[in-house]
């Protein structure tokens, strides 16, 4: 069930309706049951694995919680992270780590093949596992204390606005919300309803439409070259924020709509004058998680400066493990790492000067690992890098699929001039509203207007077909 679904509507108003009908006392159960049909919707297996993870979680933490024996906690500790740990790798890195091996063996000269199990990914794993054990951690550690009522504790793991792709959040902020008491709000719902709306812009309004190109460019690089290279590469940057920015921001709506506020996962990041600014603005729930459980757990800033620098380093290779089975996405990682070792040796300073060249450089920056994201390969990514470099035919008109051919030359399709308009419409509403907070200074009534002729434009010039956000597959 995708939020740009009609399902998802129904789904929504119906729990929204029951939600608020039944007492305070039993709500937490009505969001529970429809959190597990809403996972269950893609395939009921999935609910297994849910409810194991939740199972295990629970009971481990609640033991540790009582126990006075350090060495009997630890053990618990390192039993949760394995299970969880064992989930991610049996159903995300197995395959991956087998075919690697497989073609070492092979171009070694060995017939020795491990069988692959071709498990289907289930949908969000990577997100809920973090999420519990991140609970058990703090538990752990004296952060909180263990939640004793084990359907309060299965809600905060499964609550559906943010279960299968975050924010990734943390016990302390969720856990007491869903206890306390929530009633019927206007501004709840028009605040969440809003932030819906503009996350409906971001991922059927550009996301999908910028995906075209991308997707095409990407899927079919070797037929072009320069100029269009770099526009697919600019798309994809787009395609992916505003697809995951645009999930971040209905889940967070969703959930104030029930009375619930959520961590904010993004900042407007492409405006960062820095990689470091960048992923301060980037998907915020995992950058803060990989923070607080991997890299200050190593020592963090608080090491000699060469230990210093590998923390960083390792932290975002790890991230970009952490994105998927793939050669690409460790790169990407290592990539980033590299960047912000390389920041941090030159003591790189965010001054007011320059700002537009300083942006336009991390943009830059940010879109060349971005091609390592989104190629299928690492030799594809090197390809699209070679390719951008030759100048031979660094013209636009190649992207067939948003020229309109004419007696003298071609002409710019509508949907071409759409989708670039998209994008700029986009920077221009985030620059005004959202980074100098211009929104909150309208007046209701203009906020009214303007969110009904969005609603206007999503259903006229909105893109339906796409079956899936891309943060799904992680």
């Amino acid at each position: 069930m995708l939020f740009n679904t009609f399902e998802f509507l129904v789904f929504f108003f119906i729990t929204i309706i029951t939600f608020f009908s039944v007492p305070q006392k039993r709500r937490w159960f009505i969001l529970l049951l429809a959190s597990y049909f809403f996972y269950g919707y893609w395939k009921p297996s999935y609910l297994i694995l849910i409810a194991g993870s939740t199972i295990a979680d629970y009971l481990i933490s609640n033991v540790i919680g009582k126990s006075d024996d350090n060495r009997k906690k630890k053990f618990l500790l390192i039993t949760s992270i394995t299970l969880n740990l064992s989930l991610l790798f049996l159903f995300k890195y197995f395959d991956f780590i087998a075919g690697s091996f497989n073609e070492l063996l092979s171009n070694s000269g060995s017939d020795y093949k491990i069988k692959l199990l071709n498990l289907i990914l289930p949908v969000g794993i990577s997100f809920y596992t973090f999420q519990t054990m991140s609970y058990t951690i703090d538990v752990y550690n004296g952060k909180i204390k263990p939640e004793k009522h084990f359907g309060i504790f299965a809600l905060f793991v499964s609550f559906f606005p943010q279960l299968v792709a975050g924010p990734i959040e943390r016990a302390s902020n969720l856990l007491p919300q869903f206890k306390r008491e929530v009633s019927i709000s206007y501004d709840r719902f028009s605040s969440g309803g809003q932030l819906i709306l503009w996350g409906l812009v971001k991922k059927v309004l550009v996301a999908d439409r910028v995906g075209i190109i991308a997707n095409e460019i990407f899927n079919n690089h070797t037929e072009y070259q320069g100029f269009t290279l770099i526009i697919g590469v600019i798309c994809f940057a787009f395609q992916i924020y505003c697809d995951f920015s645009g999930y971040s921001d209905i889940a967070i709506g969703t959930a104030r709509v029930f009375g619930y506020d959520l961590m904010k996962n993004f900042k407007n990041p492409y405006f960062a004058k820095s990689l470091t600014d960048f992923w301060r603005k980037w998907h915020i729930s995992l950058s803060t998680w990989f923070k607080d459980y991997v890299y200050i757990p190593i020592g963090g800033n608080k090491v000699f400066k060469w230990r210093w620098y590998f923390n960083l380093w390792i932290t975002f290779f790890i991230s970009g493990i952490w994105h998927g089975a793939n050669w690409t996405f460790v790169l990407w990682g290592a990539i980033h790492g590299f960047g912000l070792v390389i920041e941090n040796v030159l003591s790189y300073k965010r001054s007011n000067k320059f700002q537009f060249v300083k942006k336009t450089w991390i943009f830059s920056l940010i879109c060349f690992a971005w091609i390592f994201f989104r190629a299928n390969t690492i030799s594809d990514a090197f390809n699209i890098i070679t390719n951008i470099l030759t100048f031979s035919e660094y013209h636009i008109s190649q992207l067939s699929i948003y020229v309109v051919p004419v007696n003298k030359g071609t002409v710019f399709s509508a949907d071409f001039l759409l989708t670039y308009a998209s994008i700029i419409v986009l920077l221009l509403v985030e620059h005004q509203f959202i980074v100098k907070n211009r929104w909150n200074l309208l007046n209701p009534q203009y906020k009214m207007v303007i969110c009904a002729f969005t609603t206007v434009l999503i259903f006229l010039f909105g893109v339906f077909d796409v079956n899936e956000f891309i943060y799904f597959q992680f």
